[in-house]
């Protein structure tokens, strides 16, 4: 029998059946902004499309179940055969399949592809954030595999389709394929130049075998992986395919999946290399590092998206629970310092969303175009100040968004301990916070292009607001003394992001929240803690711009 005590009042309706995308204005407004006229109908169709989908209870429960039964590794079949097959909880595909048919393994050279892209992985990671893995890889790949034009005939046509094809088969009978990296080792971490797995050339022209271990090795179950190895003329990169042309398995050992703290829906592995593991050379011997960077720049960008992505759906989700949840005498969205925090958590939210799709479109730009060399010298200092900062702001800003639930937000059901425990990954992910500020500062030492292309970016918003404007000359006094620059890297990094953040607010972003940002990031009105702006701005429309209409 039901206990009869008490009625269940005062707690919020779930969030869901919505559409992710069109509730969402920063990102309809940038994908509007940063796509060309005649493409924007099409893009808006596809993304409501993928939107409704992602604020579907179908595709949330599936989202639950992929990370409540994480993959488990099988290293032989019942006859004793070795697989090194990963199985995943059918939620995990379905997801993973809509999310490939959506096209988002699919950017490089495609009309606008950069920004569509980047706004549908922002939209289905909402939903379930470590299906991106794979998602992230696959497209990140091509500019790598285009080093070798013989690869990428065959590969770039399976890793750009948008077909999910979830066997393990040669690429030349599937419809689609994943690829996945392993650059890592135990004694190098980021430190890639130390690594000790060793390729030896056979006869053929670009083949070798390969023989060491990967500490960490991205979506094990791929069909193929970007390996960093040291050839007789240095650190090489190359593909090793799981399945071989003869339909034979290459030598590719799972010796355990990664417990982690989060990202549990996706498998994260150590593999083995036995010295008959076949690869192909991927660019030249001795320059690995040079070939495989294009791939890290660009998952270095999903890791901005993925980031903003969380903090979305967490300031979503807080917003959404105070429009309906009563205290002391009212909702407590009205509650002027509870609404101070949610507007706070929103321009985090939006700042970081502009700036992820403004990096998307200069892919787009860096393609072809009069512009091209300029923003691809944009994305050189601009992608790793962003990754750096960004992410770093993501565990902290979620952590506050789960606050604002209370104990409710404590609890697993809520869905906020899941968006916790995955923000401090991408932090981590393709380079932690150190690696990228010391890439910033290589930038600036090395590719005078790069801040001279940064500065144009944030010169377009000089005049408009006096904070910024005073927040770019403090820092060309920061980039004018280089002494000790090493142990500065951070702030400068901090300053760097944060002075493009204003600069693309006050230029897009509405009058209240451009000045919100210039207040409290850049002209020292707000606190450490979110929830400390000024009380003179316009809070109300900050945190109506961030609700979900459901």
């Amino acid at each position: 029998m039901a206990a009869s005590t008490h009625t269940v009042t005062n707690q919020p309706p779930p969030l869901v059946g919505y559409d992710v995308f069109m509730t969402d204005p920063v990102l309809t407004e940038a994908v509007e902004r940063h796509l060309a006229p005649e493409l924007r109908a099409e893009v808006r169709e596809d993304l409501v499309v993928l939107g409704q989908a992602a604020g579907s209870a179908q595709v949330r429960e599936w989202g639950e179940r992929a990370n409540a039964n994480p993959p488990r590794l099988r290293t032989h079949d019942r006859y004793g055969h070795r697989i090194d097959e990963v199985d995943f909880d059918p939620a995990w595909h379905r997801i993973l399949g809509k999310s490939v048919g959506a096209g988002l393994t699919d950017a490089w050279g495609r009309p606008g592809g950069h920004v569509r892209r980047a706004a549908g992985f922002l939209v289905v990671s909402q939903a379930e954030a470590g299906h991106g893995c794979p998602l992230s890889m696959t497209h990140a790949a091509v500019p790598a595999l285009r080093a070798e034009p013989e690869l990428a005939e065959v590969w770039e046509p399976a890793a750009t389709s948008h077909v999910y094809e979830r066997e393990l088969r040669p690429v030349a009978e599937k419809p689609g394929a994943l690829l996945g990296m392993a650059m890592t080792e135990k004694q190098g971490g980021s430190d890639v130049r130390a690594n000790t797995t060793e390729a030896h050339p056979l006869a053929a022209d670009g083949e070798y075998v390969l023989t060491g271990h990967k500490w960490f090795c991205s979506a094990p179950m791929s069909d193929a992986f970007l390996v960093l190895a040291q050839a007789p003329a240095g650190l090489t990169c190359f593909l090793v395919p799981r399945v071989l042309a003869d339909g034979s398995r290459n030598a590719f050992a799972i010796q355990r999946l990664k417990d982690k703290l989060g990202n549990r829906s996706n498998a994260s592995a150590e593999v083995e290399f036995d010295g008959t593991t076949w690869a192909h050379r991927v660019g030249e011997e001795g320059r690995g590092l040079r070939t495989i960077m294009g791939m890290v720049a660009a998952t270095r960008l999903d890791c901005v998206l993925g980031s903003a992505a969380l903090m979305r759906q967490a300031v979503a989700q807080a917003v959404h629970h105070c429009s309906y949840r009563e205290a002391f005498g009212g909702p407590l969205v009205e509650k002027p310092l509870m609404r101070n925090v949610l507007a706070d958590l929103a321009l985090e939210s939006e700042a970081a969303t502009v700036l992820g799709l403004r990096l998307a479109a200069a892919y787009d730009a860096a393609e072809g175009g009069s512009d091209a060399e300029r923003e691809r010298a944009l994305l050189r200092i601009a992608v790793p100040a962003a990754k750096y900062w960004v992410t770093k702001r993501c565990t902290p800003m979620v952590a506050e968004a789960l606050e604002c639930l209370g104990g409710n937000g404590y609890v697993e059901e809520s869905g906020m301990p899941r968006l916790l425990r995955e923000s401090p990954l991408n932090s981590v992910w393709e380079g932690s916070g150190n690696v990228q500020a010391l890439d910033v500062v290589r930038a600036l030492r090395t590719e005078p292009a790069a801040l001279d292309a940064f500065l144009r970016e944030v010169g377009a918003a000089r005049g408009a607001d006096h904070r910024l404007d005073r927040a770019i000359r403090g820092l060309l006094v920061e980039l004018a003394d280089l002494d000790g620059i090493e142990a500065r890297a951070r702030r400068l990094a901090e300053r760097l992001a944060l002075v493009l953040q204003g600069a693309l607010l006050v230029r897009w972003a509405p009058p209240e929240v451009a000045d919100a940002f210039c207040a409290a990031r850049l002209g020292g009105d707000g606190g450490a803690a979110f929830g400390t702006l000024p009380h003179t701005l316009d809070l109300r429309a900050l945190v109506e711009r961030a609700r979900v209409e459901v």
